[in-house]
């Protein structure tokens, strides 16, 4: 199942790509998602592990590794994606139901190509596209504001 570490290493990347002079605080970056700060942390410590960020102990904020334009949503699904699966079949069907012995297999070929549809749309896209986006729509609701 898609869970919302995807979402919120994207926030948090866009947030280190926005703010790239300040010294951003987990707290800060928690406030901004709606989550804890423990959360905020973990996902840091994933996007580290995946070299798509440098952080500084005992020092707030982060740093891009890489461009924005080098920097996939696939890359940050995969730095956050712990399973990898996107989908997850139910544990125990019945062997002995003649659904139940071919649904994992039948269901699975389906699941897989959903699956690398998903890999390829994050592929084409990066973290600078969405950067550009959440920039461009607070340009539009800034001039929404004075008009």
């Amino acid at each position: 199942m898609i869970a919302s570490r995807f979402t919120v290493a994207v926030h948090i990347l866009t947030l280190v790509a926005s703010f790239r002079d300040e010294q951003l605080t987990s707290e800060w970056m928690a406030a901004s998602i709606g989550v804890n700060p423990v959360v905020v942390r973990t996902i840091m410590s994933q996007l580290r592990k995946a070299r798509l960020v440098k952080t500084q102990r005992g020092i707030a904020g982060a740093e891009l590794i890489r461009p924005l334009e080098k920097i996939s949503l696939l890359d940050i699904y995969a730095a956050v994606d712990l399973k990898g699966d996107l989908f997850s079949l139910h544990a125990h069907p019945s062997l002995k139901c003649s659904v139940g012995a071919n649904i994992h297999a039948s269901l699975g070929r389906y699941l897989n190509r959903a699956e690398k549809a998903l890999e390829q749309a994050l592929a084409g896209s990066t973290l600078a596209d969405v950067t550009k986006e959440v920039q461009r729509r607070n340009t539009r609701k800034r001039q929404r504001k004075h008009t």
